[in-house]
């Protein structure tokens, strides 16, 4: 997507309540002002000027906001006026050097929007988030504008492009179009209207999971009741009770990084009912932060907007521009794993319950019992206890793994540095530099979970690499959930923590591979469907034994991790597999599903019961992401329609994976095509163009069913 479009809509989807002249922000007018004024400036400093944290105050955002939208638009009146005929030059590469203020302001609001949401953020979200729709619906509205993009893209200049710069064009005027461009005017009022509406309803979702994040916290009083749990479990859950001001007593908060654990190991039934009912109900208690009257307000104005827009639905809207083009392309991906996956879960539980037969007596397997009986059935059928793995997981020393691993690939040497302004004492920051010395970019760790920070994990792009007129650094940031331990002890995170960090580090080198011209074709700034597969494949280079022999070392010991546990880990590589496809396709579908519905009038939990009883879900098993907090389709629309791309991406990383299988996790020539082809070309060529040189030929979607462990036929 063109980056200014791209962040404008990036930046509507955060959402909020227009707020009436006259608010006291909390800062002195002349503060502001001054603080506003900075906000403002091009970034200064070292590697091309870095993210000036040190300098924000929430409460200066709004009125800067104003500001850098005003000067956007005068930017684009610019283009639009120009009184020279469209040409490439001067209305594609000028709207691609347009927006720089307002793309830096957006940076430093959307960051702390996801980490530090506390204090005056969220009333500072509900402010400019309308501001921000409003402006991306200025901007692919603008008749003008619109008519010098046709220009080019109609024009005889268009067959001289190179491909990338074709594909640009193609883009930028076909996005045009999808937004409304084409519309009368009557109809673009109306448009604007829904995505006003739809921006606040983003944010008011958002806050809502927030809130019972940051209020449901499952509190333990006595030591026997923590019966099962590893010590490196319950001293990060007495340092959560600390931080929130009950020393003496161990805290569960609300996010998966502490539920999962506590359900894998607690050996109290009824707490763990307990952790899990009080995290699968987040946005669904009743109460004043409950999700479900906006989710059906969500879905009412998408499938209006779709049918204005000249679409069946909001799902075949979303997935034009995308690799499977059509939902039913995606559907059929999901409802061909489906049915294997949910013979494969029901094994699974048999094996439980058979297991749950022999040590407690009149137990049935319930959702929150998975985790735990399951963890005793890997013991039992492979010899291997993941708690016993856990001690050779150190943060820091699989931080250095990726790392590593990324040198070995890539070429790219890292340099912690310590004199960069940053927006919390817990981020860290690296230099990157390839093989030759030269700057690559920035990477910026924000590894530990906190209040006011959006549950999960993520990377970002601070700034976009690019090279129009000189070289531009990319910045990218990887975010975690970890939880924090006692002051001086390792950080030691689940084999499940692993590949996600791995994973999410998988994000980052896409954007620090990039090697492109224009910025809104940089790094991961790729279709839906195909910008999870860099990463995916990234998880990959966990599991080689270069890495494991390495870096995943004893805390205490410094050994390294045993071959005969290295050996189970691989043997049970396809072990609850089952349950993991199932409990992620039904959120898929859900999504797909609920999308498809068209303008239906959905009460969202009873569709999501209706729905998983025609699909035959196991009930010991839940959606991955339940409805109601289901922030990936309904905090923004970014992953709306689109959550299936986890599996299509994962249809391409499983038949890499085999090619890398075949010639080595370290090949120089398998892993120079995955530079040549994936890593660094952005979207300036059709990704299953790029899948097709890597590999040789399409994609051999049985190789999924493989990784799975499920039967091909």
């Amino acid at each position: 997507m063109h980056k200014t479009i791209h962040f404008v809509a990036c930046m509507a989807a955060l959402g909020g309540l227009l707020l009436t002249g006259g608010r006291a922000w909390g800062q002195a007018s002349g503060d502001r002002m001054k603080t506003k004024t900075e906000l403002l400036k091009p970034w200064l400093g070292p590697y091309g000027g870095v993210p000036p944290w040190n300098l924000v105050q929430p409460e200066a955002m709004p009125p800067a906001f104003d500001d850098a939208i005003a000067q956007s638009k005068a930017e684009l009146e610019k283009i639009a006026n120009n009184s020279e005929p469209a040409s490439f030059e001067n209305t594609i590469v000028a709207m691609e050097q347009a927006g720089r203020t307002l793309e830096r302001l957006g940076t430093l609001f959307d960051v702390h929007a996801s980490n530090l949401n506390v204090g005056p953020m969220p009333e500072v979200e509900r402010a400019v988030a309308p501001k921000l729709a409003e402006f991306d619906d200025w901007v692919t509205q603008h008749e003008k504008l619109f008519q010098r993009i046709a220009a080019v893209y109609k024009g005889d200049e268009f067959k001289k492009l190179d491909a990338a710069q074709r594909r640009l064009v193609d883009h930028l005027y076909k996005e045009f179009v999808r937004k409304g461009a084409s519309l009368s005017q009557a109809d673009k009022k109306r448009l604007s209207q829904f995505n006003l509406r739809l921006a606040t309803l983003f944010t008011d979702f958002s806050q809502n999971v927030l809130e019972d994040e940051k209020n449901y916290v499952t509190w333990i009083e006595k030591r026997e009741d923590l019966g099962g749990l590893p010590e490196s479990i319950i001293s990060a859950m007495a340092g959560a009770a600390k931080e929130r001001g009950k020393a003496g007593q161990w805290a569960v908060t609300n996010t998966r990084s502490s539920m999962d654990p506590f359900l894998t190991y607690s050996s109290n039934r009824p707490l763990r009912e307990k952790v899990w009912k009080t995290y699968y109900s987040r946005g669904d208690n009743g109460d004043a932060h409950d999700n479900n009257g906006l989710i059906s307000e969500i879905l009412s104005l998408r499938a209006a907007r779709a049918k204005l827009l000249g679409y069946e639905t909001h799902a075949h809207w979303r997935l034009e521009p995308q690799m499977a083009k059509t939902p039913q392309a995606a559907m059929d991906l999901m409802l061909k794993v489906w049915p294997k996956a949910v013979q494969r879960a029901k094994e699974e539980v048999a094996d439980m319950q058979a297991l749950a037969d022999k040590l407690d007596p009149g137990v049935t397997i319930e959702p929150w019992d998975y985790r735990y009986y399951a963890e005793k059935v890997r013991k039992a059928k492979y010899d291997l206890d993941l708690n016993e793995v856990k001690p050779y997981l150190q943060l820091e020393k699989l931080r250095e793994g990726m790392m590593w691993a990324a040198t070995q690939l890539y070429g790219f040497q890292f340099k912690q540095v310590y004199d960069l302004p940053v927006f919390h004492p817990d981020v860290r920051v690296w230099e990157v530099n390839d093989r030759d010395g030269k700057l690559v970019g920035l990477w910026y760790f924000d590894p530990y979970a906190r209040e006011g920070k959006r549950s999960g994990a993520w990377m970002s792009a601070y700034r976009n690499q690019e090279n129009i007129s000189e070289p531009i650094a990319t910045i990218v940031s990887n975010n975690s959930n970890f939880v924090k331990g006692e002051p001086g002890q390792a950080v030691l995170i689940s084999w499940d923590d692993a590949v996600t960090l791995f994973h999410e580090f998988g994000h980052a080198l896409h954007g620090l591979n990039s090697k492109v011209k224009y910025p809104s074709q940089s790094g991961t700034s790729v279709a839906r469907d195909y910008v999870e597969f860099p990463s995916q494949l990234n998880e990959h280079w966990l599991t080689t034994d270069e890495v494991l022999n390495q870096y995943a070392v004893h805390y205490q010991t410094g050994q390294p991790l045993p071959k005969e546990l290295l050996q189970k880990i691989k043997k049970a590589a396809t072990f609850n597999t089952g349950f993991t496809t199932v409990e992620f396709l039904a959120s898929a579908l859900m999504d797909m599903k609920l999308h498809l519905a068209g303008d239906t009038k959905i009460d969202p939990d009873a569709f999501e019961r209706k729905t998983l009883l025609e699909l035959g879900m196991p009930k010991e098993i839940v959606m991955r992401h339940r409805t109601p907090h289901f922030s990936h389709i309904f905090a923004d629309d970014g992953y709306s329609a689109g959550y299936y791309s986890y599996l299509w991406s994962d249809a391409l990383t499983a038949d890499a994976a085999e090619l890398f299988d075949e010639h080595g996790y370290y090949d120089p020539a398998t892993c120079k095509k995955l530079h040549d082809y994936i890593m660094s070309v952005g979207d300036t060529i059709d990704p299953a163009d790029g899948f097709r040189q890597f590999r040789g030929r399409d994609v051999d979607t049985a190789a999924l069913l493989r990784k799975r462990g499920f039967p091909v036929n």
